[in-house]
């Protein structure tokens, strides 16, 4: 059982999407991001040509991944921007 208990039973799962959300916003991105990649290579998938089946699959996963990845370094480097860049407020702390 989890430790961290700053959940409550009665948060609906739509608030704690939008919680979660306005915490790493690049998260719900890379989802997007992935499912439309995915997507577009389905749409594709008849339209593929003469090229195998199997070279087509991996080629999607490898751009699919590559938004992903590129999302999570884009997030990374925004939680690190307001982390140790950002101007703060001098009230905070």
């Amino acid at each position: 059982m989890c430790a961290d208990r700053r959940w409550s039973a009665d948060e609906e799962q739509s608030s704690k999407l939008m919680r979660k959300a306005k915490e790493s916003p690049f998260v719900p991105i890379g989802m997007a991001g992935f499912l439309g990649v995915v997507a577009y290579g389905l749409y594709k998938l008849k339209a593929r040509g003469d090229t195998k089946m199997s070279i087509h699959l991996i080629h999607m996963r490898v751009r699919a991944q590559g938004f992903v990845v590129g999302a999570m370094t884009l997030g990374v480097l925004y939680s690190m921007y307001k982390e140790y860049l950002a101007p703060r407020d001098p009230e905070e702390k």
